[in-house]
């Protein structure tokens, strides 16, 4: 797992069982929102999320 700071958006760190990426939904994957630095996920354009409906 990583220590790195979370982003608005995830849900957990990487790696944590039971989630995954995914794109942001609020910028689509490009990492940007009207033209600045996506704020929920810090401009990587992926947020981690819960899969498998638990």
């Amino acid at each position: 797992m990583s220590d790195g700071p979370l982003n608005p958006g995830d849900v957990a760190p990487p790696g944590t069982p039971g989630t995954g990426e995914d794109i942001c939904p609020l910028c689509s994957g490009t990492g940007e929102t009207y033209g600045a630095r996506c704020d929920e996920c810090g401009g990587t354009g992926k947020v981690i999320e819960g899969i498998g409906g638990a």
